[in-house]
Formats: C-alpha cells, structure tokens, sequence
C-alpha cells in the first residue's frame, strides 16, 4: 500500500487546468515576494481526504529555496512518511512566458505531475496540475508567514473535489533567534 499511496501522493501533491496569465512587472514583485516569504525549513500533517486511500494520514518535512537564475518561482525539497515509510518530494516551480510552469516529483512523464499554470495573489498561490487525464489545482495559502495550509484538488466533471489536506508549520532555530541576555 505504501508504494501505491507514495505514487498517489506523488500524482496529487504539487499544484487547475486554469490559464491564469500575469498581467504587469508588479504582479511579478509580489509573486517573487510570495514566494521569498515560503522559503524557508517547514514540517506538518496531512490527510488524504478523498478516494481510495481515504483517511489516511501522512507527515512532510520540507524545504523551499529560491529556483536557480532568479527566476520567480520556488524549489521544494524533502520527505514525506506514513507510518515508517518515507519517500523523497520535491518540486519545481517557476514562471516562465508570464505563466507558470514545472513539476512535482520527475513530472507527468514519470510518476509525478506537471504545473501547467498559476497566479499568485496576495497570501495564495494557486498552481494548474496535469497528469494524462487528470486535472486539478494545488492552492497554498500562507497564514502569518508562519503557516502554509496546502489544498490538491482534482477534477472531476465539472467540479473540484479536494483529495489531500496539508498544514505546513516554519521550523525555527529557537537558539539562532532566540535573545542573549548579559
């Protein structure tokens, strides 16, 4: 079960068939300001809330940097565990021609999915997935810079039915912040 529901994870987790075109450079600042702030060392739960594999909890622990050349856009690296097994995330996603573009685990191709598009606005980023038939949408909402809450959605007919619930916590170094008293 664990290697099926890693592949399902891996399918779902990463970002709606909606072609959301950037409009201006400002669009552009605050998407990179958006994704700037989600870098950083983040861990929490998740559940599968939809389908087969229902109920089924899960833990991530990941990592978001900056994607290479300054572009805008975010690379996510990691591992995700139910129980005792664990499978190594990552994703990639940047914007490029005004839209976004990249993928979850080694795409579409192979067993991850493809980001076929985004927006970003405010403190929510919404990413367009692709797999074969599948289509769906990741929505991570950013709450106090201190706590992302990931929504994957997949499509089905016509409307979008949430499958995979994730609150990502930032893991601080409490004794590299903390104060220094004389």
């Amino acid at each position: 079960m664990s290697h099926r529901f890693f592949s399902i994870l891996g399918s779902l987790s990463a970002a709606c068939v909606i072609a959301l075109p950037l409009s201006s450079a400002t669009a552009a600042q605050k998407d990179r300001e958006f994704f700037e702030s989600a870098s950083g060392v983040w861990s929490g739960p998740g559940e599968i809330v939809a389908g087969k594999y229902k109920g089924t909890k899960f833990s991530c622990n990941l990592t978001g940097e900056p994607v290479d050349g300054g572009d805008t856009g975010i690379k996510l690296g990691g591992t995700c565990r139910v129980g005792v097994f664990s499978q190594p995330m990552n994703a990639v996603i940047s914007m490029k021609g005004g839209t976004y573009t990249g993928q979850f685990l080694d795409g579409a191709s192979g067993k991850g999915l493809d980001i076929i598009s985004g927006e970003v606005t405010g403190n929510k980023a919404v990413m367009g997935i692709n797999r074969a038939k599948l289509n769906g949408a990741m929505v991570a909402s950013m709450q106090d810079n201190k706590a992302i809450n990931v929504t994957i959605s997949v499509k089905v007919e016509e409307r979008m039915i949430p499958v995979i619930g994730l609150r990502l916590n930032r893991q601080v170094d409490q004794v590299a912040v903390g104060s220094i008293k004389k």
